[in-house]
């Protein structure tokens, strides 16, 4: 996609939040590749935090005093912005906060999937998601006996729509995919799946830990039931995650966590459960993580997504173009205009590992690995691959460097 003038980040001013990449890794300037595992933190960000633990740091939903009040207006306040974010229609009530992506996936996992799944019932992944995805659903599986199907991915690595079309059936309880492939790259067509999997009366969940960081996504649109992503690939802190649900399958859903804050009241024989979202919630939640997301958001709305994804896909392009001038490169995925923003590849004759630690040692940081795909890579047939993958404060020479350490690797084992 070609970036219009509205849609151009002022790059080298969003560098200047980041104090972080003025680092040297071994005497070399930084250059960070490794986004798709964890972005970095912008100043406005860092100091959200540090504003609510030196000015009202306090429990949340407990107290009546003046700390406790404002904490619990801006942790409810960051429901919202998030919910905002993504387009859910009710606001608050349709966004849990959890700690990543893989707890988000757990929930549903075993507050809907243990209680409704069962043997001759179905779920459908993608031979592309993540473990948090895949594993999850694997063992609750085992517990229920329902049968997990994969969705297979072409040569060119796209799904495989026409066996989509086949496996998605009637007995499917629920499809589960990943928005855009953290290895690949491969962006799903989710509309088209919500549409298949709800004409079966199946419901339908995305991972979107690699799309809501870099595109605009609105679930509604999509019309998925459950949506997950994670603050820490977004300019967030670590340790916050978000899942949003469909209001009234979260109302329905039983919490598979119990104890403090989720509760309305408790006898020694019985409770109930708290309003939405914090019957999801239990225990002291993530209170600076949470008011630092939303200020993460609105950092993200500052730049605008539209610009934010047209940049992403500009650095992916160049990066592929790049690295396919290598005859003994081999790229994994789509072509470099049709991708999210991760590059997985591999050097002929140089294990991924080799080649991460070569592309540290000119201060160049990416991910070498099975990215948290072991099946993928199998169905790869590959044990490893290495992945650069861009975010709002890359820039093409830091492509070329990457391309150059790719060089040097490749004279050092020739």
């Amino acid at each position: 996609m070609e970036a219009t003038e509205q849609q151009s980040l002022d790059v080298e001013r969003v560098r200047e939040d980041f104090p972080i990449l003025e680092r040297e890794v071994g005497g070399e300037p930084l250059v960070y590749l490794d986004n798709a595992a964890t972005t970095h933190t912008p100043e406005p960000v860092v100091e959200a935090i540090a504003d609510y633990y030196r000015r009202y740091n306090s429990n949340v939903h407990r107290g009546i005093h003046t700390l406790s009040q404002e904490a619990s207006v801006a942790y409810e306040d960051a429901h919202d912005r998030l919910a905002e974010f993504v387009g859910a229609e009710h606001g608050r009530e349709e966004m849990v906060f959890t700690k990543n992506t893989t707890e988000a996936e757990n929930l549903v996992a075993f507050a809907w999937g243990l209680n409704e799944l069962g043997p001759g019932d179905e779920v459908v992944l993608t031979q592309l998601e993540h473990h948090a995805s895949l594993v999850t659903w694997q063992q609750v599986a085992k517990k229920t006996g329902a049968e997990v199907k994969y969705i297979p991915v072409t040569e060119d690595g796209y799904l495989d729509m026409e066996a989509a079309a086949e496996l998605i059936t009637d007995d499917t309880e629920l499809v589960n995919v990943a928005h855009v492939s953290n290895t690949l790259g491969t962006i799903a067509p989710v509309s088209e799946l919500a549409d298949i999997t709800h004409d079966h009366d199946a419901l339908f969940f995305v991972d979107g830990a690699q799309a809501v960081p870099n595109r605009p996504v609105d679930v509604q649109e999509i019309d998925a039931d459950f949506y997950a992503f994670s603050g820490h690939k977004m300019l967030g802190p670590t340790g916050i995650g978000c899942l949003y649900g469909k209001r009234h399958l979260l109302e329905e859903m039983e919490p598979h966590l119990y104890g403090g804050m989720m509760i309305e009241r408790v006898t020694y024989e019985d409770s109930t459960w708290a309003e939405l979202p914090w019957k999801f919630e239990a225990g002291t939640p993530v209170i600076a993580q949470g008011i630092a997301l939303a200020e993460a958001v609105d950092y993200l709305e500052d730049l605008g997504m539209d610009a934010v994804q047209a940049h992403e896909d500009r650095l992916t392009e160049y990066a592929y173009d790049r690295l396919s001038e290598f005859d003994d490169v081999d790229i994994y995925g789509p072509p470099g205009d049709d991708r999210g923003g991760v590059v997985s590849f591999n050097v002929e004759g140089i294990h991924a590992h080799d080649v991460s630690s070569i592309l540290n040692d000119h201060g160049v940081a990416i991910r070498a690995g099975d990215h948290c795909t072991q099946p993928l890579h199998q169905e790869l047939g590959i044990a490893a691959s290495v992945r650069a993958s861009f975010y709002v404060y890359n820039t093409t020479e830091e492509v070329d460097a990457l391309v150059d350490a790719i060089d040097a690797a490749r004279d050092i084992f020739n």
